[in-house]
This record gives structure tokens, sequence and C-alpha cells, in this order.
């Protein structure tokens, strides 16, 4: 089986070949949640694909860090940390991205990250916190570029103006132990086609993508220590091995027919193909699946 940096590479090659300059040549997008995993994949193959990349995360170390791979491989990119739920980091985001590449094309609410119990276990707090981070924040990002998206003017028409949140299966069909992420998950959805149908006049596409098992650290085994600090409380990530479907390797899953996790990279290709206005002008208010085939 290839590896997932062969399935990227084999991505990019595909893409290069039909359109040399790059899906996103000269355009600039930014990528919340985009120092690890899926939003990784994104920034980077964003800027394989001529983007200038504004690398959100809460991890400001990490983001860096992505923002030197993307430059040393030729790219453009800058780094933004900071807390996606924060009233002001919005505004922050936004003044950043203006002041350093003067445009905004492309959205990408891609930070989150799950908080499983069981219903009638979860806490208040962890529920409204799922709704915070995976509706609230889009939300309040979304009304942030209205400026830079919302325009009429004759010198705009033909830019691409695409905004792609991420929802998940759990949102389309519910999950045992994720009552606070299904319900934020769904409510993506709901977010979506609103903006769909509000700024479809000025040109503005918005789209979702609703991942199945991709293999992230929400999808690893829970044993292996993985967590989010979040206010200063430390929430654990992944899925406990015992009697679930988390993996540490690419092994068959019987359930979906291709028969293995996707990867980031290929995540990453669902979202640059919403985003890319050149393969999906005409696509908006879509909910597209990821899964493998699972679920079907």
């Amino acid at each position: 089986m290839s590896t997932a940096q062969d399935r990227l590479s084999a991505v990019s090659g595909q893409l290069s070949a039909t359109h040399p300059h790059g899906l996103l040549a000269g355009q600039v997008a930014i990528v919340t949640g985009a120092a690890q995993g899926i939003g990784k994949a994104c920034a980077v193959l964003f800027a394989k694909e001529g983007a200038k990349v504004v690398v959100a995360d809460l991890d400001e170390a990490k983001a860096n860090a992505v923002v030197d791979e993307i430059k040393k491989a030729g790219g453009q990119a800058i780094g933004v940390g900071g807390d996606v739920t924060a009233p002001e980091y919005p505004k922050k985001l936004v003044k950043a991205t203006i002041e350093a590449f003067g445009d905004i094309n492309v959205l990408v609410n891609m930070a989150g990250f799950t908080a499983d119990r069981m219903l009638h276990t979860t806490p208040d707090d962890m529920f409204e916190l799922m709704l915070k981070v995976h509706n609230t924040a889009p939300f309040r990002l979304i009304k942030e570029v209205a400026p830079y998206m919302r325009s009429k003017d004759p010198k705009d028409k033909g830019k691409n103006r695409s905004i792609v949140n991420v929802s998940s299966t759990s949102g389309l069909h519910g999950n045992v132990g994720q009552a606070n992420y299904a319900t934020a998950k769904a409510g993506i959805i709901g977010l979506t086609k609103t903006v769909a149908k509000e700024w479809g006049p000025f040109g503005v596409r918005c789209n979702t993508v609703a991942f199945g098992y991709i293999t992230t650290r929400l999808t690893q085994a829970k044993e292996l220590g993985e967590a989010i600090v979040v206010n200063g409380k430390k929430i654990p990530l992944g899925i406990p091995s015992k009697g679930s479907h988390a993996q540490t390797d690419d092994s068959r899953v019987p359930d979906i027919p291709l028969g293995r996790p996707g990867s980031p990279e290929e995540g990453a290709a669902a979202v640059l193909f919403l985003a890319a206005g050149g393969l999906s002008s005409y696509i908006s208010g879509h909910t597209l699946e990821v899964t493998g085939g699972r679920g079907i």
C-alpha cells in the first residue's frame, strides 16, 4: 500500500499537470487548525497549488513549523497563533492576513477536536465547548471575512471566493459517545447552507466536507495519550482501542468499502476540490462525504 506522502505526491502531480501554475495560483487562503492533521495537509497542498497560506492554530510553535516547511518548498505563508474561540482572534487573524497578503479568497474552518463522553455523563461545559469550537468560531470568522468576500465591485468579478467548513459523519449519522460533537457537526452544515444562500449573489461559494475515518490524532488509539489543552483544561483525544476501530496503521477496516482509513493528504485533496473555483465553480451549499464509501 502506498504511503500518505506517496498519495500526496500523486495528487499534487496530477493537479499540477493540468494547472501548471497551480489551482490556487496567486490566491490567499486561511486555514484554521493548520498545524497538524488534515489542516496541515491542506496548508501544504494549497501552497503547492500556488496559494499564499495563512496557517492558523492554537499551537503557535507548530504553526510556525508548518510555515517554515512551506517556505523551504518555495511557497508563501505566515503563521497566526491563537484560540479560534477567543473573542479577539477573528480580527487578529484577518488583520494579519490583509497586512501580509492584501486579500482573502479562501477560508477553511478546520480547527476542532473531540471531547467524547456518553450523553448522560457529558458535563454542560463540554457540550457547550463543542458548539463554541465547531459552530460559533466558524460563524465569527465568516463574519470577519465578509468585507473581503461580499463584493459586487466589477473588479472582483471572476474572483474565487470560497468558504469550506468541516463536518463529520458523526454530524450526518450521530455517533455513540459523541452527543456534543455530533450536534456541533450537524450544526455546521446548517450554517454552510445559509451562507451559500445569503452570499451566493456576491459570488461566494460555501460548502462542507464531512470526513469519515481519516488517520489523525482524533482517530488514533486514546491510549497513546494525545491531548489538547483548552482554557487550562487537558482534554484527551482519540478513541479507546478496546472494542473500537481505533488503529495505529493502515490495516483493513471491514465496514469501509475501500478497506482502509483515509490519509490527511486525501482529506486535504477533497478540501482543495471545493476551495479551488476552477474545479467546483458551480458547487455551493453541498456537503461532500469523504469516507471511502463508509455509510453508503
